[in-house]
């Protein structure tokens, strides 16, 4: 029986999908629960990242195939929640993906800010192969990640990316050598620096990236930054920081 794994490190929460007999594959009931642990990260004011991984040997095999089978819209719809509470999770987020990314679990990789990726990862959409329309938004959010080039060469083509080959594409920001542990470990010092920023801050930016990333102008993002960037420089945070700095400036 499947389930999600939830520990905290350094004001990160690491989430992991825990079902390494199926190699992780997305149930409806897992599905949920991944959609529930992210919502409790997001809600816990201690909790400033999110890192969310699969036990080993696999990342995730994408949609359990009998749920797959049976699924009409309203059961793809709960298929996807998973990992579209990811994709919208208001905090920063990181992949450790240390195995195969398939199907609906490459969805849940690139449904990160982040991934950064062990030896043995490997990307592979699979969606075509298995005679299924890519599905859950892996179309747009691949081709916004690699281009449409390679994602047509991965979707239409079928070509695999490895850890080194995700990395030269961007689709991994980082490779790390060594074990799952490793893995994980590089992933929440990574995510851990987001403590040394306002929780709320890091939201905001967050939400304004987002914003930005559809602009057509560079003057659109400078209007849609300078609302959340005056509410930052008049709060009691920056105040106590900016004195700080002043001061350790001042005792040189």
């Amino acid at each position: 029986m499947g389930e999600i794994l939830v520990e905290h490190r350094d004001r990160v929460a690491v989430v992991t999908v825990h079902d390494p007999d199926r190699r992780n594959a997305l149930t409806l009931d897992l599905s949920a629960d991944l959609a529930a642990a992210v919502a409790a990260a997001e809600q816990d004011s201690a909790v400033h990242a999110l890192v969310v991984t699969g036990t080993p040997p696999a990342f995730c095999a994408g949609a359990d195939l009998t749920a797959l089978g049976e699924a009409r819209e309203q059961g793809l719809r709960a298929i996807y929640a998973g990992f579209l509470a990811v994709a919208q999770c208001a905090l920063p987020t990181v992949a450790a993906v240390g195995g195969a990314a398939v199907g609906a679990g490459l969805n849940l990789a690139l449904a990160a800010d982040v991934r950064i990726a062990g030896p043995r990862a490997r990307f592979d959409p699979r969606f075509l192969r298995l005679g299924i329309h890519p599905g859950g938004g892996m179309t747009w959010m691949l081709q916004a990640l690699v281009g449409p080039q390679r994602a047509a060469a991965m979707t239409l083509f079928g070509e695999i990316l490895g850890a080194e080959a995700a990395f030269a594409a961007g689709l991994a920001h980082r490779v790390v050598d060594g074990d799952h542990d490793a893995l994980v470990s590089a992933a929440v010092e990574f995510a851990a620096v987001t403590a040394e920023a306002p929780r709320d801050l890091l939201i905001t930016t967050k939400r304004s990236m987002r914003a930005t990333r559809s602009l057509a102008t560079h003057a659109e993002a400078v209007d849609t930054e300078i609302v959340p960037q005056l509410a930052s420089i008049e709060s009691p945070e920056f105040a106590a920081r900016l004195n700080a700095t002043k001061g350790r400036i001042t005792s040189k």
